[in-house]
C-alpha cells in the first residue's frame, strides 16, 4: 500500500499540541489546474543548481570548517555570494526537495511527517508547475541526474517495466540517477523511465513493508556504492558538455553525498583525517569541482547561475565528531530537527557579471525560493496557482546590503522529520511543540543520531523526565535568533502576544492555500 494512502491530515506535531483548529481543505489534493504561462522575456542564462545531500554548514571550510576542507568549494564561495541565513523548507530530504522545485510547501501535501520510500508513488502532482517545467516552457532543455527521491508511478512503482510519471513528466527531459537514497532499496539506476542494465530473468521484488530495505532480483543493476558519486558527476559532465547551447539548459544535480552510508571512492579513503564522513565531503568537493570545470570547456560559465546547497542540515556522525568535526557549527540540532541545525544550510550562488564577488549576506532565504526568484530573473509570469510559497529573494542573489526591509517579507514556516511546524519572521522562530520534532530528542521513531545531551548543547526548550518531555515544559518554543542563535533560552512564556501573531500566520498561510502575494 502506498504510505500516503493513510497519513492522516494532521497539521503536525506543534499544532496539534496548542489545540490550534484550523482548515483541512487542502491535504493532500491541487488547488487547481496550473496552465502554461507565456514564454519569458529577459535574460537567459544556464541555471545549474547542485543539491547536496545532508550537507551541513560546518562541513564547508568556506564557512568555517577546520576539521575538513573544501578548497574548490571556497574558491566557487569567493566568486559569488555566500548566505548564512539560508534555510531548508524541512529538516529531512524527501519533502524537501519536494518544495524545491516546486515552491510549495510539503505539509500541504498528503505527506506531513518522515519521507516516502521504494513503495510510494509519485509525490509531485503531474499539472503542477516545477522549475523544471517553468524553464521548458520558456524554452530550456531540463535535466535531473543524481537522486530523485520523489516517487515514481500512480499506483505502484513498476520496478521491471515503465516508471512513468516520474521526473519526465513533471519537468525534465532527461534523468539519470537512484530513485531514493543511497541507504535504500531499490539501490539501482534510473534512467528517463526505466531501471539500468536490468535483466528481465532476475526481475526486481521489494519487501512487503513500505519502508523495507529488502531487496531480491535485479543483480546486474544493481550499483556499487562507492562508484555512485563518479557515476552521477559524469554524467551531468556529459550532459553539460553535449546539450546543445542554441537555447539555455537547467541542470538539477544532485548526487549522494554526503547521505549515509558514507561510501566516498577508494581514490578519497582516510584523506580527510574524519573518517569516511569527512573523506565523503571531499569527494563532494570533487565532484563541484567537476561540474565547474565542464561550464569553462563548454564556454558557457560566464553565462551560468550556478547554486549550490543542501536539502537539509547534517546528522552528527561519531568519527567526525569525536575528531572535531562539528558538522552544523554551533547551531542547535541536527538533520530531522526543527532547531536550526535541521534545516540551516549552506547556500552560495555563482553568476558572473551580475553577482558580484566575495560577497557576504545574512538576508534570510529559503531553498522554496527558488522557484519564483529564477522566474524573476527569466521575467517569467508565474500562474497565481503556481509555487504559492515561494518570494523571490534575487535582490538577495545579486548582493544587495542594507534594505531597509528584509528582501524575504512574511514569514517562513519551517518543518521537522516528525511534522512539527515553526515560524520564522526576522529574529523570532516560534516553535509549536516541545522538543526538537526530530532525532535529538524523539526516540519513539527513529533512533540514529546523536541526542541533545550526548552533544553537550543545553536549551531551556527541553528537558526529560525519563523517555518523555517533562510535564512542566512551555508547550511550545520562541527564540530570538538575533541575541541567542544556538536557541540556548526559550522565551515562550515571555512574550504571548509574539506567540499569538506567529500561530495566527500560520493558521492563515494555512487556510488561504498559499503565502505568496
Amino acid at each position: 500500500m502506498n504510505r500516503r494512502s493513510f497519513v492522516t491530515g494532521s497539521i503536525g506535531a506543534g499544532l496539534s499540541a496548542l489545540g490550534t483548529v484550523v482548515s483541512q481543505g487542502e491535504v493532500g489534493a491541487v488547488e487547481s489546474t496550473t496552465p502554461i504561462a507565456p514564454k519569458a522575456s529577459g535574460p537567459r542564462p544556464n541555471v545549474v543548481i547542485i543539491l547536496a545531500d545532508d550537507l551541513g554548514l560546518g562541513d564547508l571550510s568556506c564557512y568555517g570548517a577546520t576539521k575538513v576542507q573544501t578548497p574548490i568549494i571556497d574558491k566557487f564561495a569567493s566568486q559569488g555570494i555566500q548566505f548564512s541565513d539560508a534555510h531548508a523548507a524541512t529538516a529531512v530530504c524527501c519533502p524537501s526537495r519536494y518544495s524545491v522545485l516546486t515552491g510549495r510547501y510539503c505539509w500541504r501535501t498528503a505527506l506531513k511527517d518522515d519521507c516516502i520510500f521504494g513503495h510510494d508513488t509519485l509525490l509531485i502532482e503531474e499539472d503542477r508547475m516545477t522549475i523544471g517545467s517553468m524553464l521548458q516552457s520558456a524554452g530550456y532543455k531540463t535535466a535531473c541526474i543524481g537522486k530523485w527521491h520523489l516517487g515514481f508511478g500512480r499506483d505502484y512503482p513498476d520496478w521491471n517495466g515503465e516508471l512513468k510519471p516520474g521526473p519526465l513528466e513533471v519537468g525534465f527531459d532527461h534523468y539519470f540517477g537512484i530513485p531514493v537514497t543511497n541507504a535504500q532499496k531499490p539501490d539501482v539506476y534510473i534512467e528517463n523511465h526505466r531501471v539500468v542494465n536490468l535483466d528481465p530473468k532476475d526481475p526486481i521484488r521489494l519487501g512487503a513493508d513500505s519502508k523495507t530495505n529488502k531487496m531480491t532480483g535485479g543483480t546486474a543493476a544493481r550499483y556499487n556504492p562507492e562508484e555512485l558519486c563518479m557515476t552521477e558527476t559524469a554524467k551531468a559532465v556529459k550532459y553539460i558538455e553535449t546539450t546543445d547551447k542554441s537555447s539555455p539548459f537547467f541542470l538539477y544535480f544532485t548526487p549522494s553525498n554526503v547521505h549515509a552510508p558514507f561510501t566516498p571512492h577508494p581514490r578519497f579513503h582516510g584523506k580527510s583525517g574524519c573518517g569516511l564522513y569527512g573523506d565523503f565531503i571531499m569527494e563532494f568537493d570533487w565532484c563541484v569541482g567537476e561540474i565547474l570545470s565542464a561550464l569553462d570547456r563548454a564556454g558557457v560559465a560566464d553565462n551560468t547561475l550556478v547554486i549550490l546547497s543542501s536539502d537539509n542540515g547534517a546528522p552528527y556522525e561519531r568519527v567526525s565528531w569525536d575528531r572535531g568535526l562539528r558538522a552544523n557549527l554551533d547551531y542547535l540540532g541536527q538533520k530531522t530537527d526543527i532547531w536550526e541545525g535541521g534545516h540551516r544550510v549552506p547556500f552560495i550562488a555563482r553568476w558572473p557579471g551580475k553577482i558580484p564577488a566575495n560577497t557576504q549576506s545574512n538576508e534570510l532565504i529559503c531553498l522554496i525560493d527558488l522557484i519564483a526568484s529564477i522566474a524573476d530573473i527569466i521575467k517569467f509570469p508565474l500562474p497565481h496557482d503556481a509555487a504559492p510559497d515561494s518570494v523571490s529573494v534575487l535582490p538577495a542573489l545579486l548582493g544587495r546590503q542594507g534594505g531597509e526591509k528584509p528582501v524575504r517579507e512574511g514569514a517562513l514556516i519551517l518543518a521537522s522529520y516528525e511534522g512539527m511546524l515553526a515560524v520564522r519572521e526576522g529574529p523570532w522562530m516560534c516553535i509549536l511543540g516541545v522538543g526538537s520534532g526530530g532525532t535529538m530528542t524523539d526516540y519513539s521513531r527513529h533512533h540514529e543520531g546523536f541526542s541533545l545531551e550526548e552533544t553537550g548543547m543545553t536549551t531551556t526548550g527541553w528537558a526529560r523526565q525519563g523517555c518523555m518531555a517533562d510535564p512542566k515544559l512551555p508547550r511550545g518554543q520562541l527564540y530570538n535568533l538575533e541575541t541567542d542563535h544556538r536557541e540556548s533560552k526559550n522565551v515562550y512564556e515571555d512574550h504571548p502576544e509574539i506567540v499569538e501573531r506567529l500561530t495566527n500566520i500560520l493558521i492563515e498561510y494555512r487556510a488561504h492555500g498559499r503565502s505568496r502575494t
